[in-house]
């Protein structure tokens, strides 16, 4: 049988969208999943996004990583299903919709997706890294020359170790380019492998960089591999609130595949 199926990205990170309003796919099939996700033999992305009704929201998301399961979190999915409900025509230019970690805004202003994220009230420091969480797990670690890094190998050591190996953790490697610029790399768990973008991750290199003194800038710009996105947010005490997400969403194609 053949089923629609829309392929987006935002800033390269690149998602396998569809309609399930009507309750159609079965979301305990990992294999499936996975195979729609894998770049040779399926349509290729780095997750699935099921967008789905729930009550009065305007939508709820869901989504699976490439390895099929159900994860957490996904910040540029978030950007991404937005557009995608804004082509349905099932919002204009602002959305409230439910995510795994909760309620979410977002706003389309232009050729940008803002994205609110959960407030963050725990930030962890460590002797060389911090780990927070906005909406997934973040390990952020400051390097030199992140461009010559392996961060694949580096990444998987990290997320493999023993204080991680169970639930595992997204690690982001970042590079200070000035008081509000930072460069980043991030291996994410899931995909196991790196992506050309995180949203979820460089939110939190943002709130690290600022919570270590890195920088006062109350937005931040963070280049990925994958083009440039920015994240304002404001610090309360020692939580960090009003946390925006923002850059670019695209639809990349319309297609059909059978399972």
């Amino acid at each position: 049988m053949q089923h629609t199926f829309y392929k987006y990205q935002g800033t390269g990170n690149d998602f396998v969208i569809i309609d399930n309003r009507q309750d159609l796919f079965n979301k305990n099939n990992t294999a499936l999943i996975a195979h729609l996700c894998d770049r040779r033999f399926g349509i290729g992305a780095d997750g699935l996004i099921l967008l789905e009704n729930q009550g009065s929201l305007d939508f709820k998301m869901v989504y699976f990583n490439a390895d099929g399961n159900e994860s957490s979190m996904c910040g540029n999915g978030g950007r991404c299903i937005t557009a995608f409900a804004k082509y349905l025509g099932i919002i204009n230019n602002e959305a409230t919709f439910e995510a795994i970690d909760g309620l979410h805004k977002s706003v389309i202003e232009d050729d940008l997706v803002k994205l609110q994220m959960l407030d963050v009230t725990q930030t962890q420091n460590f002797d060389n890294h911090v780990f927070l969480d906005t909406g997934s797990p973040h390990y952020v670690i400051c390097k030199s020359d992140i461009e010559q890094l392996d961060v694949k190998q580096e990444g998987a050591r990290i997320r493999y170790s023993k204080t991680y190996k169970n639930e595992g953790v997204n690690v982001n490697f970042v590079e200070k380019i000035n008081d509000e610029t930072f460069s980043v790399r991030t291996y994410e768990r899931g995909v196991e492998d790196e992506t050309l973008s995180c949203g979820t991750g460089v939110t939190a290199v943002a709130l690290a960089m600022h919570y270590i003194g890195e920088t006062e800038k109350n937005l931040i710009t963070l280049n990925t591999k994958g083009g440039e996105l920015k994240v304002s947010f404001e610090k309360k005490g020692d939580s960090y609130i009003n946390i925006w997400l923002i850059g670019s969403a695209t639809q990349v194609y319309k297609g059909e595949i059978e399972w």
